[in-house]
Parts: C-alpha cells; sequence; structure tokens
C-alpha cells in the first residue's frame, strides 16, 4: 500500500511560523531545546549552528515574540536578554 504523506517537511507558506518545518531541531524531541543545564544548552545550540537553514529566522522569532524559555535560534534565554538589552542601548 501506498502513502500520500511526504516523507519530508512540506511548509505551509500561509503560516507565520512555516519556516519551523524546515529547521534542524525537526528531528529531535522539542525537550531538546528546553534543557534543564548547561550540557543541555550546548546540545541544542550544536543542533542550531549545525548550517539549520533557519538559524536567523529562528531567532528573530524568538526576540519578537519574547520567547523566555528554551534554546531558539542558538541562542539560550540569558544569550537572548543579551540580544535585547544590547539592541534596546543602540535604539
Amino acid at each position: 500500500m501506498h502513502s500520500n504523506i511526504p516523507l519530508t517537511p512540506v511548509a505551509d507558506n500561509d503560516s507565520a511560523t512555516a519556516w519551523m518545518s524546515l529547521g534542524n531541531c525537526r528531528n529531535y524531541p522539542p525537550a531538546t531545546f528546553f534543557p534543564s543545564d548547561g550540557v543541555g544548552v550546548d546540545r541544542a545550540r550544536k543542533i542550531c549552528n549545525s548550517d539549520c537553514p533557519v538559524q536567523d529566522q529562528c531567532l528573530e522569532y524568538a526576540l519578537d515574540q519574547r520567547i523566555e524559555h528554551g534554546v531558539w535560534g542558538g541562542a539560550s534565554e540569558r544569550e537572548r536578554r543579551r540580544i535585547l538589552k544590547r539592541r534596546k542601548l543602540t535604539v
């Protein structure tokens, strides 16, 4: 029996978060990106920094949405707070 389900993700171009289906993170459990320790943060960062095609979009999304938890676009919660603080100072 042949399935009509695509083997690769297909982005819903009408969605503001369509890019998410193209990220390296799609191949890992979500818990990977919500670590409880520094080792977990480093592991998540490595996944993001491994030529993820949407890393920049992911980071900007997390900054724009003020997401407080997890690793997004290769940046931890603390790193994102620093980025926002620097941006605020340059405005």
